[in-house]
């Protein structure tokens, strides 16, 4: 084996929870530790120690990736009542995610993982199609309300220098309804832009924005008033690139996507990309085919796997059965982070590793070596044939074989 090639400087890993976790190990044991050289900041966020630490290990992480300005992070559990229990929590810990995200002021941009034997679901995609999703306010911090009788729903802005308030009717009801109040603030969607921006230039992309001014005339004009300020800004930047920014309707950027080869980020507001990124996902193949990378406004980067930390196939981990369990999405998370890495500390041979070993990963699916997830999509059946698949060790380690002859 040839001398390991070293990083020059931090990389932050964060630990997650269940089969993730598990993958994650292997992942570090057989395809990076034997060929790289890196520092890495180590934070455990599975639930026992962010329990422990009354989840100040999080933010500490979070700390951490604003230091060094490159993450990766493996899949974590956001605990309901039912892991409150489980894992005998003092209260509900929020998402590690939504904490990552504030106190970065990321965007999440989710990506597929393209594969020449995983044909997409709408013929024209033939490059990556990237979600970055606006991921603060709107529906998601929204104040709702029931209304149990007739009666009148108000907004009222009070001014905190105590001058006079603005009042608009939202409806006045003449029976029992619903109400929602929702917000976001000037700060969040100017970071938003900016991270777009800065993702799009650096991955050399034409860059969608999409909302409904003409539906929200002020709210989605915010918006969309703010990207177009930030892209002015950065005009030059984008010719000098190569590439566009371009806005329009949410529903014409829909009808317009499925007919497009891809090849470009679209940027969403926070409902939309929760929504999209899922279509994206699924028309290209599966969660476990898609990167999540949180960029802050000023090119900060955490990477991750869009999926979860897989609790079926940990159940049967625990009973010392093997399972299929597709670790590419976390492989990417990993190669995210060091080409991220290389290109900051201008270390090509460590770019050129990361690019090494996702060929692998994805050379090691077209041979026809896949999991069981892949294995459906592959045959086009609820369940993979017999002897179709293998467990996700021997995944791995057929991936490192490729590796090892590739560089």
């Amino acid at each position: 084996m040839a001398e390991k090639i070293k990083v020059k400087n931090t990389i932050v890993e964060i630990d997650g929870d269940e089969m993730a976790r598990v993958m994650w190990a292997w992942i570090k044991e057989y395809l990076i530790k034997p060929y790289v050289d890196v520092n890495l900041e180590y934070y455990d966020l599975a639930l026992p120690k962010r329990e422990e630490t009354k989840d100040a290990i999080t933010l500490d992480a979070a700390k951490a990736i604003a230091k060094h300005g490159v993450g990766c992070k493996c899949a974590t559990i956001t605990p309901d009542k039912a892991r409150v229990e489980e894992y005998k929590l003092s209260k509900q810990w929020t998402s590690p995610n939504a904490t990552l995200r504030a106190h970065l002021d990321g965007t999440i941009f989710r990506e597929p993982i393209i594969c020449k034997n995983i044909k997409p679901a709408v013929n024209s995609w033939k490059k990556p199609i990237i979600i970055g999703r606006h991921a603060y306010g709107d529906e998601y911090k929204a104040a709702e309300f029931t209304v149990p009788a007739p009666g009148i729903v108000e907004l009222v802005y009070k001014p905190a220098d105590g001058s006079k308030p603005t009042t608009l009717t939202v409806h006045e009801f003449k029976g029992p309804g619903v109400t929602m109040g929702m917000h976001n603030t000037e700060k969040s969607v100017r970071s938003f832009a900016q991270a777009s921006m800065t993702y799009a230039l650096q991955r050399k992309v034409d860059l969608w924005f999409s909302a409904k001014q003409t539906i929200l005339k002020q709210y989605d004009s915010y918006f969309m008033n703010i990207f177009q300020e930030e892209f002015n800004k950065r005009k030059g930047d984008f010719e000098k690139a190569g590439i566009i920014y371009w806005y329009t309707l949410i529903d014409d950027t829909v009808a317009q996507i499925m007919k497009h080869p891809g090849g470009i980020l679209w940027a969403t507001k926070n409902r939309d990309g929760d929504v999209m990124s899922d279509m994206i996902a699924s028309g290209f193949g599966s969660l476990g085919l898609m990167t999540s990378v949180l960029v802050s406004p000023d090119g900060k980067m955490e990477t991750e796997a869009a999926h979860g930390t897989v609790t079926r196939h940990y159940r049967q981990h625990q009973q010392g059965k093997k399972t299929s369990t597709n670790p590419t999405a976390s492989i990417f998370a990993w190669t995210g982070a060091l080409k991220r890495r290389g290109e900051l500390d201008n270390t090509p041979d460590v770019v050129k590793f990361a690019n090494a070993l996702e060929d692998a990963n994805v050379k090691t699916i077209e041979s026809g070596t896949v999991t069981s997830d892949l294995a459906r999509l592959i045959h086009e059946t609820p369940k993979p044939p017999e002897g179709s698949y293998v467990d996700t060790e021997q995944f791995i380690k057929v991936i490192a074989k490729r590796l090892e002859s590739n560089i």
